[in-house]
């Protein structure tokens, strides 16, 4: 046992070490993560250990089909997937009122916070007398294949049926199975996902219209694919939500990455920067720093929740500049107003904990965007970002050095659809709510329009991600957040009641 957890660390060391020199020559690796909770409590595994999870919530383990789509001798291989129940609002089943069904479909994270915290479902099951199920994406958390992470992650091929169709058809076994054993068949299913999950959402209602009556698909981002989207869509928005919040702040931050370049050349310049902006250990280049302060940027912009908006707190340390008045004195000064007050910043320890757990997450989904989920995020002149455009050719380059895959930036427009996603979907589609908030950067690649009568867009000037579809806030929601979800909710109550009507009907 000793054995295989040091051999299996010793991987994880070169593996961190060959992400660490891919970063430097390729920035625009690392896309902003696609998840509806933000970056803190996913990288905190202490929070997700002590989140209280209400006894209502109760957990259980589906022997899941490894290979839906071929039939070799290895397809038929079965895992353990996670899924919770909480069965506290529901109505019942056929023998009573057939009340709905509300499954949340995980993506990027283990699936230990989301009852807690995605609260949607808690928030309308009353009303609904709703049954609520969690299901935990394929190679997350519990849900892990071929027995162990550490074979799961062995290579390529272990890796390979790790990917959003095997995904949605680990949802439609698991509900299926659900209705089944509670006797709920004719029980309508309403699926719920946000960011990746919510693309997720909108895919399963779409491929899978006979297990969902209908999806609610926040912040998905399913138009940056295949070049639909401009690929510095993202950080426009990002560059936007900063320049209305403080002209000087942007001023700053536009000037800064020159400032960061002109110290780092320095002689001693590496360490200037190492020392101004407390680093963990010392920079190794600039990308390091600026690769940081991005993502910090990015994240800020797509996390722009109430009430601590943290746009707002970034600038607010800016223009303070309360460490100096020089534009890298006043960017370390917003990097405190934003993280807090730490020992160091930029490059933290990684503890074993987070090597086991945290580092397990990022590997596996850089895997995805490495095969079928290549969002080509960029960026141009016309953002307070330095221009560093996507390169579709060197990032293919990169992922078979990296993976030993070339990824399939076509795939998804191929099997999901994207481009006239008005003229094809209104022809076919039915029951899909995307809602966005237009401070969120991933709504640049969301669908902002109507489609139809019930293929529906929700976008609110002043929402981020995924803020629909966490828990309502009395003391702090604003108003327009409250009505946001009034609507989504009737929307959604008209699905349900139709159906019914429908069902009545045929019996």
């Amino acid at each position: 046992m000793h054995s295989s957890t040091l051999s299996f660390q010793l991987w994880l060391l070169y593996f961190f070490t060959i992400m660490s020199s891919f970063y430097v020559t390729a920035t625009s690796f690392d896309i902003p993560r696609l998840s509806p909770i933000r970056e803190t409590i996913l990288q905190n595994f202490e929070i997700l250990s002590s989140a209280t999870i209400s006894e209502d919530f109760q957990t259980f383990y589906y022997n899941q089909t490894l290979d839906h789509f071929n039939y070799r001798p290895e397809s038929y291989s079965t895992f353990q997937q996670r899924y919770i129940i909480n069965f506290k609002y529901w109505g019942g089943g056929a023998d009573q009122s057939n009340a709905p069904i509300f499954a949340y479909l995980g993506a990027e994270s283990p699936l230990d916070n989301a009852p807690s915290v995605i609260g949607f479902l808690t928030d309308n099951a009353p009303q609904f007398k709703a049954l609520l199920v969690y299901i935990e994406h394929r190679y997350y958390g519990k849900s892990i294949p071929f027995g162990s992470r550490e074979e799961a992650l062995k290579n390529a091929s272990t890796l390979g049926y790790f990917n959003s169709a095997q995904a949605l058809a680990d949802y439609a076994e698991i509900l299926l199975y659900i209705k089944q054993k509670y006797n709920a068949t004719n029980s309508p299913v309403i699926v719920i996902g946000g960011s990746y999950g919510g693309m997720l959402a909108a895919w399963f209602r779409l491929k899978y219209p006979h297990v969902a009556l209908g999806a609610l698909a926040s912040s998905a981002p399913i138009l940056y694919f295949d070049d639909i989207t401009p690929q510095n869509g993202y950080y426009s928005v990002v560059t936007k939500d900063f320049r209305e919040a403080s002209e000087t702040c942007y001023e700053t931050i536009l000037n800064s990455w020159s400032q960061i370049d002109e110290v780092a050349s320095q002689p001693d310049g590496l360490a200037i920067l190492s020392n101004k902006f407390r680093t963990c250990r010392p920079l190794g280049d600039s990308y390091e720093l600026k690769g940081y302060l991005r993502l910090m940027y990015a994240h800020a912009a797509q996390y722009n929740h109430p009430p601590d908006y943290p746009v707002s707190m970034v600038c607010g340390g800016i223009d303070g500049a309360a460490f100096g008045n020089d534009i890298i004195s006043k960017i370390f000064a917003g990097v405190v107003a934003y993280k807090g007050n730490m020992s160091c910043y930029v490059n933290p320890p990684t503890n074993e904990t987070e090597t086991t757990v945290g580092w397990r997450w990022q590997c596996v989904f850089k895997y995805q965007r490495c095969s079928e989920m290549v969002i080509p995020i960029g960026t141009v002149n016309t953002t307070m970002f330095q221009p560093t455009p996507f390169n579709l050719s060197s990032f293919i380059d990169r992922c078979e050095s990296l993976y030993g895959v070339s990824p399939r930036p076509h795939w998804v427009t191929t099997y999901y659809g994207g481009y006239d996603i008005k003229l094809i979907l209104q022809r076919f589609a039915s029951n899909i709510i995307f809602s966005n908030g237009l401070r969120d950067p991933y709504s640049s690649g969301g669908v902002l329009e109507n489609i139809s009568d019930s293929v529906v867009a929700i976008a609110t000037i002043n929402g981020s991600h995924c803020l629909d579809i966490l828990r309502a806030n009395q003391s702090s929601d604003p108003d327009w957040l409250v009505t946001q979800r009034e609507t989504e909710i009737e929307i959604i109550e008209g699905w349900i009641s139709k159906y019914y009507a429908d069902l009545k009907a045929i019996k």
